[in-house]
């Protein structure tokens, strides 16, 4: 239990106990490919369609293949697999399994709740928003399809422009219809009734999903994950045949070498890899803590990520045959038809669908796809806060809703709450300056005290041994090199040109005001403000003076392969060894150091 476990005199030896009952009785997945399918089906998200075509055609075309692929092998692979050893070896979300590999940053762990739960809030709106296009698909002629509606306004075109005087239908039915957006973030307008009770609907869907834990989420990702590619590769048959196609697809794949002398280039390769995997949001952590104790995470890691990357490059296929058509049919670049973020997948693609033929079962299908990709990531970042809680205060939660469906049902009520100024007429708005401060911004910081707290405090041994103890094969000379150099190099570069390239947000023309900058930032401390607080927490608890617990952090840090008891010098004071060790007794971590004995006061 995190208030008790650097201060085990404190502790009851009932609530040990019921701990330990607890991990024991933890429930599994009921095949081991419903993990793999839940796993990816949380990877393959949104970003996957509407992030990655646009970065190809942003940074040269086939050439940011180069940087991609790399980026995969030497920064997505191992990281995924590193999570996903944490998790699996000790049972626990991303909170407790942090706790347990370095007390003095777990409060990585709560940062990654903390970051989830505040995407779910506003992630569910995009859900909301495919399904409003979803129902609003079954009307012919498509409300998209032409400027004869109330909303239109005269400067209304139904066919794509250079000139920025004039809007396509597909853009007024986004603006205009089901948004009813606002001129800025200062006028909040009226809730819109519509959305409000399709959001309802979609926290329906997400709580059905999970409301049994992995029994009930297994048996949903047979279908959530694997439909789209059903979809995607029929939508790629249809856009392959229509004219212009070709165009499009030669203008996602030819490459332009001279693009991969700049450092932006690459650093967006790393960073989709990183936010399309979801290395740091603690999703795959939480849902591998189900998993067997001897279940093969290498076979796991590399079916994740692979076919999430393959995913990526078959959206791009579709999205750009697609851009391919309408420049075609409306005579302009495929450059100005390619955006990025939501615009792409409810303006351009929709805009696309009203000149296919039978638009109507294109346009349900495309839709039903979106909402399929956002249910499985969606349900997959509630599911961490899930985790954690029942970790946390099993006992409590289960005495107060007296079944985990009550408490999976209050906590989907508190998000939905969260999520109506999303669905305002000022809800763009607020989506984008979430979305900006939490995705971008706080992800980054995350993820580079996670990686510091598992591969070089931690250390690259521990977690050796500890696949080693799962699966009878340590890492091999690679991953390692991963873990102690590649990883925590590629992710402090990328770190640092964040930092230097930050822009504030903006959506499409409107930059927000100074005000919301700054409530962009509260945002975004809401979830790295953790880790400081979860460090001066271990270093308040621990007994011995300030320089004495940070003295055994340094030897700990700078010598990770040494036994635990090498670490004991003038300097520290047994006592702080004795929690450190009763800590890792208690999550029945045995092999977090070596040779620890019986009794800790002999250290």
């Amino acid at each position: 239990n995190i208030s008790m476990e650097f201060g085990p005199r404190r502790a009851t030896v009932d609530r040990q106990a019921a701990d330990m009952e607890q991990q024991l009785n933890r429930p599994t997945w009921s095949r081991q490919i419903e993990f793999t399918l839940a796993g990816i089906g949380c990877a393959v998200g949104l970003g996957n369609v509407w992030r990655f075509p646009y970065l190809c055609y942003r940074s040269g075309g086939g050439a940011f293949l180069v940087p991609y692929l790399f980026m995969l092998v030497v920064l997505g692979i191992p990281l995924l697999y590193m999570e996903l050893t944490v998790g699996q070896y000790t049972r626990r979300g991303p909170v407790h399994a942090l706790a347990i590999v370095c007390p003095l940053l777990k409060g990585v762990g709560m940062a990654s709740v903390a970051i989830s739960f505040i995407m779910c809030t506003y992630y569910n709106v995009v859900i909301t928003w495919a399904l409003y296009y979803l129902f609003s698909s079954f009307q012919a002629p498509l409300p998209w399809q032409s400027c004869n509606n109330t909303w239109n306004t005269p400067n209304c075109t139904s066919h794509a422009t250079n000139s920025s005087y004039s809007s396509t239908a597909s853009q007024e039915f986004f603006k205009y219809r089901m948004l009813e957006q606002t001129s800025g973030v200062g006028e909040t307008g009226t809730i819109r009734w519509e959305l409000f009770l399709i959001l309802i609907l979609a926290w329906i869907l997400i709580y059905f999903c999970i409301f049994k834990g992995v029994k009930s989420t297994g048996k949903v990702v047979y279908f959530t994950a694997l439909f789209p590619y059903v979809i995607l590769i029929a939508l790629l048959i249809n856009n392959a045949r229509l004219p212009g196609a070709i165009d499009g697809i030669t203008f996602f794949i030819v490459p332009e070498w001279d693009k991969l002398l700049t450092v932006e280039v690459w650093v967006n390769a790393a960073a989709q890899i990183f936010n399309s995997i979801g290395i740091g949001f603690g999703s795959l952590m939480a849902m591998s803590s189900y998993n067997s104790f001897n279940n093969n995470v290498l076979k796991d890691t590399l079916s994740i990520s692979i076919i999430n990357s393959l995913t990526s490059i078959l959206a791009g296929f579709v999205i750009f045959s697609a851009f391919g058509y309408m420049s075609h049919l409306q005579g302009i670049p495929v450059s100005d038809l390619a955006v990025d973020g939501p615009g792409l997948v409810y303006i351009v693609y929709p805009q696309a669908f009203a000149n296919m033929p039978v638009p109507q079962l294109w346009a349900v299908m495309f839709f039903f796809m979106l909402l399929c990709l956002g249910l499985d990531s969606e349900f997959a970042m509630v599911e961490v806060l899930v985790t954690s809680l029942m970790d946390e205060f099993y006992q409590k939660l289960t005495n107060i809703f007296k079944s985990k469906e009550l408490c999976v049902l209050a906590i989907c009520a508190i998000a939905f709450l969260l999520g109506i100024p999303c669905i305002m007429q000022v809800g763009i708005y607020v989506f984008q300056l979430m979305d900006h401060y939490t995705a971008i911004v706080s992800i980054m910081f995350l993820a580079f005290f996670e990686v510091i707290a598992i591969c070089w405090i931690y250390g690259v041994t521990r977690l050796s041994d500890n696949l080693q103890e799962m699966t009878g094969n340590r890492a091999n000379i690679f991953f390692r090199l991963c873990w102690l150099i590649v990883a925590p190099g590629l992710i402090t570069v990328i770190l640092i040109f964040s930092i230097i390239q930050f822009k504030p947000a903006c959506y499409e023309d409107y930059v927000f005001p100074p005000w919301a900058q700054r409530v962009g930032w509260v945002i975004a401390l809401a979830s790295i403000i953790w880790i400081p607080l979860g460090a001066i927490h271990t270093l308040w608890v621990l007994p011995g003076s300030f320089m004495q617990v940070t003295n055994f952090y340094y030897l700990l840090f700078f010598f990770p392969n040494k036994d635990i008891g090498a670490l004991k010098t003038g300097q520290i004071q047994t006592r702080v060894t004795e929690c450190v060790c009763e800590n890792i007794r208690l999550f029945k971590a045995p092999a977090l150091f070596d040779h620890i004995p019986a009794n800790p006061t002999q250290l």
